[in-house]
């Protein structure tokens, strides 16, 4: 089920430098396989708006002549994809076993005391949101964190390691 909580429905507007990917996107497929693109077109629609938004994914089906349950099933099944607006900075700290046996369950923890905000959740001045992820597939720099959207790797992470990126991603925020 797609569920996307205390959010409006307004109508979304794609630039015309998105437009114009979803055309080399689907030209990249023989015709009657433009569905193809899909995966590639929900990414850029992310990187343009943040999140996918259901009149987004909607509109992107509208697009590709697909029903909007076929793009729901794929912005649901695969966790890159955002149902919900994110911080400007997504902290994502790898929670396996590997980095877990090093701290990353302390980096988690402290995460939260830090910004204030349980995982999944954003800050209020909107520039943070983190969540533990699968492997980072860094095993032997754990604990690891990849921060989006550009998705920069920080190893051998340490709340002292960690509050000063949190300062100077405030920092860039603020530049």
């Amino acid at each position: 089920m797609l569920r996307v909580e205390n959010i409006t429905h307004q109508p979304v507007e794609f630039s015309p430098a998105l437009m114009a990917q979803f055309a080399d996107f689907v030209s990249r497929y023989p015709e009657g396989k433009q569905k193809s693109a899909l995966l590639p077109m929900l990414h850029a629609v992310q990187a343009e708006q943040g999140w996918l938004s259901v009149p987004a994914m909607d509109k992107v089906a509208a697009y590709l002549g697909i029903e909007a349950i076929e793009v729901y099933e794929v912005a649901t099944f695969y966790t890159m994809y955002f149902l919900r607006p994110q911080g400007k900075f997504m902290l994502e700290v790898c929670r396996t076993g590997p980095c877990c046996l090093v701290g990353a369950e302390k980096i988690m923890d402290h995460l939260e005391q830090k910004l204030g905000v349980k995982e999944g959740e954003v800050t209020p001045d909107g520039l943070f949101s983190w969540r533990g992820v699968e492997c980072l597939a860094a095993c032997g720099f754990g604990p690891v964190l990849q921060i989006g959207p550009e998705y920069t790797f920080y190893e051998n992470l340490t709340p002292e390691s960690v509050d000063q990126l949190l300062g100077d991603l405030k920092a860039k925020a603020n530049n």
